[in-house]
């Protein structure tokens, strides 16, 4: 990744940082995105504590003016965008028919709408030979008990992907989307706290264990980079054999 430049939205923590750290290790300049800009700011700095280069920005993808300054902002920095991770997003639980009409439309907003919104403002202005991924789920690919909102939304993203990575290729520009199991982002560790939810989950998972942040991000990366040079449309879990 040495040379390339690229914005990771959801960089605040969990996947989205730890990708973010992973391709300044490997030389990319990174604009490091989220909602949140005291988390967005730190991972800037633990990068820029490491020899890496990275800028720092809020961003809302549910909201388009937010995605598009963002992106502009990515550009102006670096001159260009050779890769994007689309990682934000938010999670749902709840029995569908106790599920509100609202929370559905809030939680669709922000993690396809969100997607989508980052997308048609990366496509623009990525380079030939770009790739863009999309952080989905494995509830992209199968149900999740109590999550129809979440699941819904995340086979939306998946499909997203498959759709651009198809209209994009003759640009040369790859799209693909990871589908990671259960992580143990510091997200999931508190909403985990006090139950037996990880003993339980890494009992079906087949590798005995879940993912760590870090293997999660390894994929998006390795989408993004020449490496996966003819890999697109792609829906890739990382989720220790869960799918088989």
């Amino acid at each position: 990744m040495a040379g390339k430049r690229g914005l990771v939205t959801g960089a605040g923590s969990g996947i989205g940082r730890a990708a973010a750290v992973e391709f300044a290790r490997q030389g990319a300049s990174v604009a490091v995105l989220d909602i949140d800009e005291d988390a967005a700011a730190e991972t800037a700095a633990v990068i820029e504590k490491a020899g890496g280069r990275a800028v720092a920005a809020t961003v809302d993808i549910a909201d388009e003016e937010s995605v598009r300054a963002a992106v502009e902002r990515t550009v102006a920095a670096y001159g260009g965008l050779d890769f994007a991770v689309n990682n934000a997003g938010m999670s749902s639980r709840g029995l569908l028919d106790r599920t509100t009409l609202d929370e559905f439309e809030r939680v669709v907003r922000v993690n396809l709408a969100g997607t989508f919104l980052c997308l048609k403002h990366e496509l623009p202005v990525l380079e030939r030979g770009g790739a863009i991924v999309n952080v989905a789920s494995n509830g992209g690919l199968a149900a999740i008990p109590n999550a129809p909102a979440y699941v819904a939304a995340k086979h939306g993203v998946v499909g997203l992907t498959k759709v651009a990575a198809v209209d994009y290729a003759p640009r040369g520009i790859r799209v693909n989307a990871v589908c990671p199991g259960p992580t143990r982002t510091p997200g999931f560790e508190k909403w985990a706290a006090g139950t037996d939810i990880i003993a339980v989950q890494e009992a079906i998972t087949p590798l005995g264990r879940l993912a760590t942040p870090e293997e999660a991000a390894a994929a998006a990366v390795w989408l993004c980079s020449d490496a996966a040079s003819f890999v697109t449309g792609i829906a890739l879990s990382v989720d220790g054999g869960r799918r088989a």
